[in-house]
Formats: structure tokens, C-alpha cells, sequence
């Protein structure tokens, strides 16, 4: 086929690693915004973070079907439970999180497993 163009074998080497470097360079900057897309959206609002033990904000208001995230950026690990079992975190060690997504409305009061005093609610509407 390159005979037919008139292109010779290295020229036509030179032009095949530059298609796949395009390509590597499209999937990279797609993956990028795909990451840049899951961080705005975890920072829509719909985030607790864990730090210096307490859940802030204390008390989250979403829409049904919204996702939040839990963030523990304490130097020890928490839990995320819900008073009414209807979910339950695996133990959050620095910077893992954990995400429920509410699908119906109503008010959810949540615990840390490991240290009770630990409150927070998030109502759904």
C-alpha cells in the first residue's frame, strides 16, 4: 500500500508511530476529563469529609438519586454507618472513601462505627 502512495518503508514506519502516538494522546486526554468530570462532581456538594473526628458538614441536604462520598482525610481510620443499617462503610483508612447513592427521600442519621460520638444525617428530599 505505501508503494502505491509513492511513500517509502521508514517514512511510512515515521507515520505509523505518529498515528499511534495521536491515539495514546486521544485516550489519555479522555481519561483525563473523565477524571476531571468524577472530581467536579464529587465536589458538587455532595461530599463529607472525615477530619479531625467530625463529619463535615454535619448535616448534608441532596436529591434523591444523588451520590455522596466520604472522605476520611483524619490520620486514623472511621467508619460510616447508617442508625437504620441501610449502609455501612469498611473501615476508612487515610484518604479511602466510601459513596451510597440515596435513592429515597428522607432524613438518613449516620454514625462512625468505631467512634460512636461521630455524627452526621443527610436528608434526602
Amino acid at each position: 500500500m505505501w508503494k502505491r502512495l509513492g511513500i517509502g518503508r521508514a517514512c511510512a514506519c515515521r507515520i505509523e508511530r505518529s498515528r499511534r502516538l495521536f491515539l495514546v494522546l486521544g485516550a489519555t486526554q479522555l481519561l483525563a476529563a473523565t477524571l476531571l468530570l468524577a472530581a467536579a462532581r464529587a465536589d458538587d456538594g455532595a461530599s463529607v469529609t472525615i477530619d479531625n473526628f467530625t463529619f463535615s458538614p454535619q448535616t448534608l441536604t441532596v436529591a434523591a438519586g444523588t451520590t455522596v462520598v466520604w472522605k476520611n482525610n483524619d490520620d486514623i481510620p472511621h467508619l460510616v454507618v447508617a442508625n437504620d443499617k441501610s449502609f455501612r462503610s469498611k473501615a476508612l483508612d487515610t484518604d479511602d472513601s466510601y459513596s451510597f447513592t440515596f435513592t429515597t427521600p428522607g432524613t438518613y442519621n449516620y454514625f462512625c462505627g468505631l467512634h460512636p460520638h461521630m455524627t452526621g444525617t443527610v436528608v434526602v428530599k
